[in-house]
């Protein structure tokens, strides 16, 4: 449940995130504003007030697995923070390399998804790697709504068993296992992004 999850909500916030980002960038005022409130009311409340507002507000009478609703929750919590990583990233690409593709005859849309965002993914990807793996653990709330993840097993445990110790830590090393293996990969990732690179 918790890598269903974690997968499906950094899907939608990457998603998210672009679009907000190209808001935030555009040189008209309303999608300036539209992004700049969403980034604001999204990154000033809760996490888990976010969850059981799309939970038990937005998604009510909606009948979708629990799992789903959650990831859209989680989506939308992550694209706030993936804006600001995408919008910084795009902002660190020379201004140069726009006008090189415009002078080349390509316009603003093929710039930007020819030029500039193949440059400032090799940017931002360690910070959306933070974001995942900032993600995986925020999960850890899914059982406000009933769902059963890694935190919400280990505290049934805690119910049957009253032990305390052993379920919390071993919900923790399952974490920190799941955690150690999701970063090894991306740091793999990350090498072959950067081999062109010239140190």
């Amino acid at each position: 449940v918790t890598i269903k999850v974690s997968l499906l909500a950094v899907f939608i916030g990457i998603l998210i995130g672009m679009l907000i980002a190209m808001c935030n960038l555009s040189k008209r005022k309303l999608p300036r504003v539209l992004g700049g409130i969403y980034t604001d009311v999204i990154r000033g409340t809760p996490s888990v007030t976010q969850l059981m507002i799309i939970y038990f507000v937005i998604f009510a009478t909606v009948d979708l697995d629990k799992w789903i609703i959650a990831a859209i929750a989680f989506g939308v919590n992550s694209g706030a923070y993936v804006s600001e990583i995408i919008r910084g990233g795009i902002l660190s690409v020379d201004h140069g390399q726009t006008e090189a593709g415009r002078s080349l005859g390509l316009n603003a849309f093929q710039t930007m998804t020819r030029i500039v965002i193949p440059q400032a993914v090799k940017n931002i990807f360690p910070a959306l790697c933070n974001e995942f793996i900032v993600l995986i653990k925020e999960t850890a709330i899914v059982g406000y709504v009933g769902l059963v993840d890694i935190q919400k097993a280990g505290d049934f445990i805690k119910s049957a068993t009253f032990e305390a110790f052993m379920p919390l830590v071993g919900t923790a090393v399952i974490y920190y296992v799941l955690i150690k293996i999701l970063t090894l990969l991306l740091r793999q990732i990350e090498k072959q992004l950067r081999k062109s690179d010239v140190r």
